[in-house]
Order: structure tokens, then sequence, then C-alpha cells
């Protein structure tokens, strides 16, 4: 009997890139509570998704695909102003009246992202990174998202000094931290 094949990092990202694109849709069409929830998850799946990649992806892909060095600079930019739009969003709190407006604009820019890294990046990972090394780095892009806590788990105890999920430059310091240790400990 064979092993299923384990989703490699491109499969989780890929998967993960049409989570944001349903949670923005979410947010857009949620009221009230609700979309405070959604936008907490939004915040939350963004900040784990892009510092993962920083940490995991961008570095494999500048060595790996052609013209790595600029490919990845551009995404850097395009994570930076994201990171900006994403921290403005939650400090404008989703009932200010210039929210879905900007809600949009990041949306937009999210998904122009999105594309140009499955285009640019992660197809020529597919082709250049032996399909271990991809599940390797899947391995890790998980266990660092596992250890930020989300929503869910600091509403579950409240007794930890865990980081709220809806504190976006908050998240991706616990990812990168996240990172580093799996690193150390996993090298």
């Amino acid at each position: 009997m064979t092993e299923p094949i384990k989703d490699d990092v491109v499969d989780l990202l890929t998967r993960q890139h049409n989570e944001i694109r349903s949670l923005f849709i979410k947010v857009t069409q949620a009221g009230g509570k609700e979309k405070r929830e959604f936008f907490a998850d939004l915040v939350w799946l963004l900040a784990v998704h892009e510092a993962t990649e920083g940490e995991v992806v961008h570095p494999m892909a500048r060595k790996e695909i052609d013209d790595g060095d600029e490919v990845i600079e551009h995404r850097l930019e395009e994570e930076q102003d994201a990171k900006e739009a994403l921290a403005e969003l939650h400090d404008l709190g989703v009932d200010h009246p210039e929210f879905r407006t900007k809600l949009l604009a990041l949306a937009e820019a999210i998904a122009a992202h999105a594309t140009y890294e499955e285009d640019e990046e992660f197809r020529f990972l597919r082709e250049r990174v032996p399909p271990g090394l991809l599940q390797e780095m899947a391995g890790a892009v998980e266990a660092a998202q596992a250890r930020v806590p989300n929503r869910e788990r600091v509403e579950a105890d409240k007794s930890t000094d865990a980081t709220p999920a809806d504190a976006p430059l908050a998240i991706f310091e616990h990812v990168h931290d996240a990172v580093r240790e799996w690193r150390l400990r996993d090298r």
C-alpha cells in the first residue's frame, strides 16, 4: 500500500491564496460581529501566509529561479505595502466609513500579488526544486503557522499572554520567530 502524497509548499500556499480571496469576499458581505470575525481571520491568514513565504519560500526562490533577486524584491515590496494597508485597516476598524474602499483596494492588490507569485515564483519552484524538499518546506510553513495564536486559540485560553490574532504586525513577528526556531531545531 502506498502512502498518500503529502501536499508541497506550492499546493499549500496556493490553497491559502484561495482562502484569502474567499475571506475578502466574506468580509465585504458580512456585517457586525461576523464581519469583525471574518476580518480577524483574514488578518491572521494574510499575516502568517506572507511571513512564512518570506522566511521559507522566497529564500529558495532567490536561488532557484532566473532573476530570483529581482522577482523576490518585487514581491517583498508588494508584501510590505500589504502589511501597511492591513495595519491601517486594522487601526480603522470594520465600521469606519473608509474601511470597505480600502479593503477592496487591498483585495485587488493581494490578488495581483498572488498571481505574480504563482506565475513568477511557484511555477519555477515546482519545476526546479525536488518534490521532497518542497514537501519539507510545506512542513516548515505548517509548523510555523501552528505556533501563531489565532483568534480561536486566544479566546479559548484567556490565561495565556498570547498575542491577539488581530494585531497584524505582531503576527508577522510571531511567524518569523517560529520559523527561526524551526530552522535551529531541525537543521
